[in-house]
């Protein structure tokens, strides 16, 4: 695994370092003492899979407060997204800046989202399938959510010819009306 460090501190791009032959090539998409080397957090508890039906669907951007906070390996398995994060850490020197990569079938990308951060995507293509390596289960009583459109972030997303948003994701608070009064 080859990491990258992003602009935002623990934040990583993982490309998969890959064993080829004539057969095709085999890869590590995750090792726990990789990770550990790196300071990352690793305990995994859950996997999950996302299919989006169209190009333009848009999830996010979804986090859980303390003590739940999630890490993420995500990953595209098929089609193509461009993936966000948002630092929302209280005492980061890069809160609320955001880092955005394209992950692929094709590029085979990760992204290690670290605890502390918001996290969407759009869908570039239709049926892209979105696998994600969770670090923290699921406590429906800390997750939130930023507007992915906040003025305050000024994410730059790909343009759609048509973007589709759930209700829920388009109903989260904006920063200037307190979204993130709740983070320690």
């Amino acid at each position: 695994m080859i990491f990258t460090e992003t602009q935002l501190e623990g934040a990583f791009t993982i490309e998969l370092e890959r064993k080829t032959d004539e057969r095709g090539f085999f890869a590590r998409s995750f090792c726990e003492d990789e990770l550990q080397s790196r300071g990352l957090k690793w305990r995994g508890v859950q996997c999950n899979i996302a299919f989006n039906r169209a190009a333009g669907t848009l999830r996010g951007m979804h986090f859980q407060l303390w003590p739940h906070e999630e890490a993420k390996l995500v990953r595209v398995t098929r089609g193509g997204m461009y993936d966000v994060i948002v630092d929302i850490r209280k005492d980061s020197p890069t809160r609320l800046q955001w880092f955005g990569v394209e992950l692929n079938a094709e590029n085979r990308l990760m992204l290690y989202v670290p605890p502390g951060f918001a996290h969407g995507y759009q869908t570039l293509v239709p049926e892209t399938e979105v696998f994600y390596h969770m670090f923290e289960f699921y406590h429906p009583e800390s997750a939130r959510g930023l507007r992915w459109d906040d003025p305050v972030l000024k994410i730059e997303w790909p343009a759609a010819a048509r973007r589709i948003v759930s209700d829920r994701d388009m109903d989260y608070p904006l920063i200037s009306a307190g979204a993130l009064e709740a983070i320690k």
